[in-house]
This record gives C-alpha cells, sequence and structure tokens, in this order.
C-alpha cells in the first residue's frame, strides 16, 4: 500500500469514527431516537410509571379538590412541577417544592416534610403532562408514605394542568 493509499484509509477511518460517535451522541440527546422502533418502545414501557402504582383511593379528581380547596379543612397542597409550571398558575396556596422526578426537588420535600405531621392531609400534583406518565407525582408519593404520611392524595390530571383546571375555571394563583 502506498503512502498515499494509507493516509486515504487513515482519514476514512477517522470519518467513520467521527460518524458513529456523532451518532451516539445524538441517539443520547434525543432519547435513544435512532434506535430500532422495537428497542425504543420496550425502553420507553419499562420507564414509563402506570396509573395502578398509585391506588384509586389515594387520588382525587379535580373537581373534588376545588370543593376540598374552598372549604374550612384545606388540604395541604404541594406543587412537585417543575418552577416555570408553579409560577405561570398553581393551585391556591400551594407549597412549592421542585419536580419530584430529580434529587433536590425530593431532597426539598423532605425537608419541609421533617416538621409536618404524618397525619396531616396532603395533596400532591404536577400537571406537566398526563397523571399515566407523570414522572414527579410518584416519587413525591413514594417518598411521602415512606417517611410515615397516612393521608397523601394525588390529583389526578388526565391531560395537563391547562386542561384538566385551568380551562375547567377552578382557581388558581400565579407567580411565586
Amino acid at each position: 500500500m502506498t503512502g498515499e493509499s494509507k493516509a486515504r484509509v487513515a482519514t476514512l477511518l477517522a470519518c467513520t469514527a467521527l460518524v458513529v460517535s456523532l451518532a451516539m451522541a445524538a441517539a443520547h440527546f434525543l432519547g435513544g431516537a435512532l434506535e430500532p422502533p422495537t428497542v425504543r418502545a420496550a425502553a420507553q414501557q419499562q420507564t414509563t410509571p402506570s396509573a395502578e402504582e398509585i391506588p384509586a383511593a389515594q387520588t382525587i379528581q379535580p373537581d373534588e379538590l376545588a370543593k376540598e380547596i374552598a372549604s374550612k379543612d384545606k388540604p395541604i397542597v404541594v406543587c412537585v412541577a417543575p418552577r416555570f409550571l408553579y409560577d405561570g398558575a398553581h393551585l391556591p396556596g400551594a407549597l412549592f417544592h421542585g419536580p419530584a422526578s430529580r434529587p433536590e426537588g425530593l431532597d426539598d420535600l423532605r425537608k419541609w416534610a421533617k416538621d409536618t405531621p404524618r397525619e396531616a392531609n396532603i395533596v400532591l400534583y404536577c400537571g406537566c403532562c398526563p397523571f399515566v406518565k407523570c414522572p414527579n407525582v410518584r416519587p413525591a408519593f413514594a417518598a411521602l408514605r415512606e417517611i410515615g404520611f397516612t393521608h397523601v392524595k394525588v390529583l389526578s390530571i388526565p391531560t395537563n394542568f391547562n386542561t384538566d383546571w385551568i380551562e375547567k375555571g377552578y382557581p388558581v394563583e400565579k407567580g411565586q
């Protein structure tokens, strides 16, 4: 092989390595979008939580919560959504503890929970997406139950907070 041929082979190998590296990086940032559909579907099925992980008795519907918020015995409402959703609009009096799918959100929730009575009536909500896919409510629910809270419910939001709460005319507060 001539020197020129060796240089072409080396260039070809370098280009191939670059293309493979770029493809791997793209797959990482696109959440595996470059994987075959069957592999991607199997991975999503394993990571998408189901609604059954929170018993139906531990959920509350928007109309029920709206009545409770207006009553004398208001529950403690805790938002475990991203900050921009909370700032845009949130349930009246809701406490913000950040996305429970992130360690800092769960840590903040646990820190707050230390001084909260274990028998307190607590309602968790997020609203970033449909309840069955929400990455935030299940970790928050599990954390409070593990700490010993006995009256924890999760707001069932079939679509998102805007569609299932705001557009239905239920009360909201805006800002921090």
